[in-house]
């Protein structure tokens, strides 16, 4: 007997969706603790904001009633000066996950294979699987580096109709804060893949961004958003650098009104101010710093260096569950991982520094309480 549901790709059955982090009202009501008591830490969002800038030009702007530059012509000659490649290699997108759809839709086919390299953002993996392609994975070393000769030797087993035509790599990596070395991504770009090098985090490392590398790279893509530094996560507004060649197929990928106007706003208006906005990220990068130094002092916590805004931690001799459970009742919200590679695991994404004094307060609170 017909039902409509069977008319779905059968591909779909299996699919498991994709968990996002709660926002404030939502968190405020569960847990019955007003929104300006909740210290967020759970989402690797920046504590400080938009610039005031940014919020006075998106009050003061007249024309949200009228569709957006389709092509967001202005936003990506802004991008491609501050980044010194070419406006024509430069594509926005609502928010680097379009993006990474984007790029799924455009190479993957059912059964077609893609790399990853656990622990890491897991939307990689969940945009693949919506093509109905499989993610081959390989895991990091203990000291959560990309495992490249285990990259290299998949390449090398598999014949030249299974090889992988993508490979996601995140610098630094979500959750885990490492960076990819240059020597590293060097050797992954002499294989016979897309690389998709994602740097959403990239400002708060010690080390630059690799998007001029596109135009000596013709298998490499450089995706950037404005979510974290920037502090416009709730406007979705991400960008990437492109090889010449996909360019045009992205255009014919891309929806035509795909970034609202709000977030071009913003986005150029932040543009305009880099020294204010690298102010900021050296505020975040040195209470980084100071959050791990005192993490180290907690005797249940291991945290590993981080080049995010991020510090990822080991719980040792507790459940990381309650501990997520305990700090959230104090109105303290932190990431929990309890998988593969993050067994018993916490991400605290770098606050403010009042938000570390109460986080520190609380975890040194629950020493001998497990």
């Amino acid at each position: 007997m017909f039902h409509p549901a069977d008319l779905l790709n059968p591909h779909l059955a299996g699919l498991e969706e994709y968990t996002p982090i709660q926002p404030f009202e939502v968190l405020s009501q569960r847990l019955g603790i007003p929104p300006q008591q909740i210290v967020k830490l759970d989402a690797n969002e920046n504590p400080y904001g938009p610039l005031p800038q940014v919020v006075e030009a998106l009050a003061d702007y007249p024309h949200y009633h009228i569709y957006p530059d389709p092509q967001q012509t202005a936003l990506r000659e802004s991008l491609a000066e501050d980044l010194g490649v070419a406006p024509e290699q430069v594509l926005a997108g609502h928010g680097a996950d379009e993006l990474l759809d984007l790029l799924c839709r455009l190479f993957l086919r059912p059964k077609d294979r893609v790399v990853t390299c656990p622990p890491t953002f897991g939307m990689y993996r969940f945009d693949a699987r919506l093509q109905g392609a499989q993610a081959v994975e390989v895991w990091r070393l203990p000291d959560y580096h990309v495992d490249v000769a285990g990259v290299e030797e998949l390449f090398a087993r598999a014949r030249a109709r299974q090889r992988p035509k993508l490979l996601f790599l995140t610098s630094p990596n979500n959750p885990t804060g490492t960076w990819l070395p240059d020597t590293h991504l060097r050797r992954l770009l002499a294989l016979p893949v897309m690389v998709v090098l994602d740097e959403a985090y990239v400002e708060f490392a010690d080390y630059p961004s690799r998007a001029s590398w596109v135009a000596e790279h013709e298998n490499l893509c450089v995706l950037r958003t404005f979510s974290k530094a920037a502090g416009l996560a709730g406007l979705r507004l991400g960008y990437g650098v492109f090889p010449a060649w996909l360019m045009p197929h992205l255009w014919k990928f891309k929806q035509p009104y795909n970034v609202n106007v709000a977030a071009m706003v913003a986005g150029l208006v932040s543009l305009q101010h880099p020294e204010r906005l690298r102010e900021r990220v050296r505020w975040i990068t040195r209470e980084r710093q100071r959050l791990f130094t005192h993490l180290l002092s907690v005797p249940y916590l291991k945290p590993v260096p981080s080049q995010a805004n991020f510090i990822l931690c080991r719980v040792v001799g507790r459940d990381a569950r309650a501990l997520k459970e305990a700090l959230e009742q104090m109105g303290i919200l932190v990431r929990h991982y309890d998988k593969p590679g993050l067994d018993n695991c916490i991400r605290i994404s770098v606050g403010r520094p009042e938000h570390t004094d109460r986080l520190l307060e609380a975890l040194h609170s629950l020493v001998g309480t497990a």
